[in-house]
């Protein structure tokens, strides 16, 4: 029985700190040469995801009356006016989801080159993303998928690391999660970005929808729902608990590009 399935993308270092040359992988037998072209779909795939950012492009027009439909279902009928807002019956904002958290990075969780290991921060972001969804759907979550981990920029000993994690995208019994990391400088009191990480939840019962309120949270909710269709396309959705999400998930999907 398939426990998990990975997928990563690594960077060969070499001793002087820069990228390296990788050796061509030539597949042998139908098996190798499978996984190579699907290898290559992943990259082409990755490629395009990130030149559609909504970072450099705007929202398609499909995006934009999903957004506008979305804005109009939450105006004061009473009111008449572009100002009051409402929520619609079983939903939540966005901004009401918000959880944070603050870490300092001590000297026992650093790697061989003496900065904070990349594992340590992707646990302190998936136990903040999974209180997220737990306090949102209101049931233990099950992780469906973990997608697009960006790691920008490291993340040096004795760094205040700041962790926010919202739901920004809800499906059902499905929550998206985009959990932000950054760092401050203790002299310029300046903050950096150093990760991204998005996870997919599953929660035991449906969960309430999620409202952005400004175009910022709009970004996200569309971003949000760009990788949730991303990962309901992949073999992660396909299998038999999509049809029934009150049992537990048998696969963990994950992707982490560079």
């Amino acid at each position: 029985m398939l426990a998990g399935l990975g997928r990563h993308l690594w960077k060969r270092r070499c001793k002087c700190s820069r990228s390296a040359f990788v050796n061509p992988l030539i597949p042998e037998g139908p098996k190798e040469e499978a996984l190579f072209r699907q290898g290559e779909l992943n990259k082409g795939r990755r490629v395009a995801f990130s030149s559609m950012s909504l970072l450099k492009m705007a929202p398609s027009a499909e995006e934009r009356t999903t957004i506008h439909e979305m804005f109009l279902n939450t105006l004061d009928q009473k009111t008449i006016s572009f100002q009051s807002r409402v929520l619609p019956p079983n939903a939540v904002w966005m901004e009401k989801s918000k959880l944070k958290s603050l870490e300092i990075c001590h000297p026992q969780e650093r790697n061989i080159f003496n900065r904070i290991f990349g594992g340590f921060l992707m646990r302190k972001a998936y136990e903040l993303g999974w209180a997220t969804a737990c306090n949102f759907g209101g049931s233990r979550p099950f992780v469906v998928a973990v997608d697009d981990i960006m790691f920008q920029k490291p993340v040096e000993v004795g760094s205040l690391l700041f962790l926010s994690s919202q739901v920004c995208f809800t499906q059902g019994n499905y929550i998206q999660v985009r959990v932000h990391s950054e760092v401050a400088s203790l002299h310029n009191k300046e903050h950096t970005t150093t990760n991204v990480f998005h996870f997919t939840f599953m929660s035991e019962n449906e969960v309430p929808l999620v409202f952005p309120r400004t175009y910022g949270e709009s970004m996200l909710y569309l971003d949000g729902q760009r990788h949730f269709n991303s990962m309901s396309a992949s073999d992660t959705m396909k299998k038999d608990y999509l049809l029934k999400p009150q049992g537990k998930p048998r696969l963990l999907e994950t992707s982490v590009p560079q």
